[in-house]
């Protein structure tokens, strides 16, 4: 693994809808003594309306338009010295133009879950727009996964103990 010299101090957590990245931001941000940043809860704050509101209302482009603007808010306030974990949606780091302005300004860091357990956190969920397809809830699983491979580590998220996923987390060699 090639290990290269980050300019800014932001922890980001991408992967998949339900793969815990709120959960265990919140988590391993008060570990670090880091704010936790909830990107997708940022665009609903700022709007004013859920993310379903928002895609039915506005579109999907609509919403990754305002996902990237939060981002580079984010990667702004980072590159001025103030870290922070930030939890990125799970379509946010798919995104070339998102990743784009995440990719030297901070470590990425994928949770990896396995799609079943992912279906099981979903359940009734009518929150996330693009898992209203469960049947293409597969087939986008598949198509991001090497894009999230491109972040810098990657944690398996094979158990409901978030303290030990937070663990293994620090144990990365960036800490």
């Amino acid at each position: 693994m090639l290990l290269k010299l980050k300019r800014t101090p932001g922890l980001y957590l991408v992967g998949f809808m339900a793969c815990g990245k709120t959960t265990i931001g919140y988590s391993l941000a008060e570990e670090l003594g880091w704010p936790f940043i909830d990107i997708d809860r940022e665009i609903e704050n700022c709007e004013g309306k859920s993310i379903v509101q928002i895609f039915g209302e506005r579109g999907e482009a609509v919403f990754r338009d305002l996902e990237t603007e939060r981002i580079r808010a984010r990667v702004l306030q980072i590159e001025s010295g103030k870290p922070c974990v930030c939890a990125l949606g799970g379509g946010a780091f798919v995104q070339p133009r998102n990743w784009d302005l995440i990719e030297n300004n901070g470590v990425t860091v994928w949770l990896d879950c396995p799609l079943d357990t992912i279906r099981k956190r979903l359940g009734d969920d009518t929150t996330r727009p693009l898992a209203a397809d469960r049947n293409g809830l597969t087939q986008l699983f598949e198509d991001r996964r090497p894009l999230y491979g491109r972040a810098d580590f990657r944690i398996e998220v094979d158990t409901e103990n978030i303290p030990e996923i937070v663990k293994r987390i620090l144990k990365l060699p960036i800490f």
